[in-house]
């Protein structure tokens, strides 16, 4: 079984802000997969697919973005996940727009989510991958993350967006050291 979260904030204010990619990013492989998204148990929204022999959970956590690993660390227990299975998608301010890093390991890289996520599962050893949404230097952190994209942002996002679904199946059925491999350009 393994677990695939996307990492944003609820509620229709956060909609198309730069720290819900991860939302963008799980709702565009269920839709590939033609799955919603929708069901609702321990503080968050999931779906559960079988696809080539195996089970897979989505999972959107719906408590504010710094809160995630309470709500994936009860999916881990109710469902024995191993921490192996998991793939987190969320943002990173440190990569530019248009760009994105699978890593199996490392910091939270200052992103509240993740330090959250690394508490609860007490380890940085966990499959990832950081979408690039720049940084600006001049607005608080706060304040930019929870802003929108400019036009020719969100189409250099919807790029990454659009390439998800197949960073899916290639996770499904290629190790991971191949995945990474295959679409960490540099």
């Amino acid at each position: 079984m393994k677990l695939i979260v996307g990492l944003g904030n609820i509620g229709k204010e956060y909609e198309g802000t730069r720290h819900n990619v991860g939302f963008m990013a799980i709702d565009a492989i269920a839709a590939a997969n033609n799955i919603e998204i929708k069901s609702e148990k321990f503080g968050g929204k999931y779906a559960i697919l079988n696809k080539m022999g195996e089970k897979i959970i989505f999972l959107k956590p719906q408590r504010f973005i710094n809160l995630s690993g309470e709500v994936l660390k009860k999916y881990i227990d109710f469902y024995q996940i191993s921490v192996d299975d998991i793939f987190v998608i969320g943002d990173d301010l440190d990569l530019p727009v248009g760009t994105f890093r699978l890593r199996y390991q490392g910091g939270s890289g200052g992103h509240n989510g993740l330090k959250n996520i690394e508490l609860h599962l007490k380890t940085q050893q966990y499959k990832r991958m950081k979408i690039g949404i720049s940084n600006n230097k001049q607005m608080d952190t706060k304040d930019y993350v929870l802003g929108k994209f400019s036009q020719e942002e969100k189409e250099k996002i919807n790029e990454i967006i659009h390439l998800c679904p197949k960073i899916f199946d290639d996770f499904l059925t290629m190790t991971y050291d191949n995945v990474m491999n295959q679409y960490n350009k540099k």
